[in-house]
């Protein structure tokens, strides 16, 4: 459950966001660095802030479905189903952009990326902003490009933090995120329907909803958030390890200190610095994934092991989240890492 709202801080906010500054917000996923989407300076900053490629598109979080025609030139029927399935909610849905949409925001390409969170802080905070002019806001996730997703305000204050000593003019305090990890994201603007990004609205639940099959995207698909090979990446080196090899590979690692997150704590090994227990349920389990990596991080050890999630459909978006937060970084990541921007 969140908190009631904070009138004088949701005022706050929106003037921040009025006159163009930037501020993290609560959504049900993670919190987002948000701008206002027509106000070109004000999310160039975001990218700015975050040290993110400017051809790395942005989603623009809107009131709600009455929004889909002010940001997309075509919106299919597909559309408006699933934005009365599951807006507001975790879903993304890309479609061709309209006019007012500019490059700026969707990385030079065609096509837009548009949701409505459910967070009632956020939501109402949307409500308040759009006005008659259907005003949407970009929010990328509210840390340095390609490390852990924040999934309360304490991760950002640490990460990007609030001005004069850190970066941003606001952060909006809603508590802590529902879903924990990023929104499902769709793409509309094709042939057929293709998932871009798993997120907490699933694979079968869009195939229940558009009665249709909806595949991963491939190649020729818009680039969206999320999708690089490493992303959602601790500091200290990652690894996803298969159940019966936990043990095998803690001893391996001795004596240099490791911190381990898995349904069963191994025992014996002095190596083992923290031991964080995986929860069996997977909307547990991506509901603790980003706090669980923030913590791990956080333990001073020179490994993080983390036992295999199951490989059923249903876990598809932790286990894409735990595969990029493992996945080797790219050198400007590994430069992050290392506290150097350049």
């Amino acid at each position: 459950m969140y908190p009631p709202i904070d009138e004088a801080a949701l005022e706050e906010t929106l003037a921040v966001l009025e006159r163009g500054g930037l501020a993290a917000i609560p959504t049900e996923t993670v919190y987002g660095l948000a701008a206002d989407a027509d106000n070109r300076d004000a999310v160039l900053r975001t990218f700015a802030v975050k040290n993110r490629p400017t051809t790395h598109p942005l989603i623009v979080h809107v009131a709600g479905p009455e929004a889909l025609p002010h940001w997309a030139s075509v919106v299919p029927v597909e559309a408006r189903i699933l934005a009365e399935r599951f807006w507001p909610g975790p879903l993304t849905m890309v479609l061709p952009k309209s006019a007012r949409c500019g490059d700026f925001v969707t990385g030079g390409q065609d096509t837009v990326a548009i949701r409505c969170p459910s967070h009632p802080w956020t939501h109402e905070l949307l409500r308040r902003f759009a006005g008659s002019a259907f005003k949407g806001l970009t929010a990328p996730s509210a840390n340095t490009f390609g490390r852990i997703s924040p999934t309360c305000a304490e991760h950002v204050r640490e990460d990007l933090g609030v001005k004069p000593s850190g970066k941003l003019d606001a952060i909006l305090d809603g508590g802590v995120c529902e879903v924990g990890v990023e929104s499902t994201i769709i793409n509309l603007s094709g042939a057929r329907p293709e998932i871009l990004r798993h997120g907490a609205v699933t694979r079968a639940m869009l195939e229940e909803a558009l009665g249709r099959e909806v595949p991963d995207g491939g190649s020729g698909a818009p680039r969206v958030s999320g999708s690089l090979k490493s992303h959602y990446a601790p500091q200290t080196k990652l690894e996803i390890v298969p159940a019966d090899a936990l043990a095998e590979r803690l001893a391996a690692l001795a004596p240099a200190p490791a911190a381990v997150m898995a349904r069963t704590r191994p025992e014996g090994f002095e190596n083992l610095v923290l031991f964080l227990e995986a929860p069996q349920r997977c909307a547990d389990y991506a509901r603790m994934l980003y706090r669980a990596l923030h913590e791990l991080d956080h333990a001073h050890a020179a490994r993080i092991l983390v036992e295999a999630p199951p490989a059923d459909p249903e876990w598809a978006a932790v286990n894409d989240r735990l595969g990029r937060a493992a996945a080797e970084k790219t050198a400007p990541q590994q430069c992050l890492a290392k506290g150097v921007v350049r």
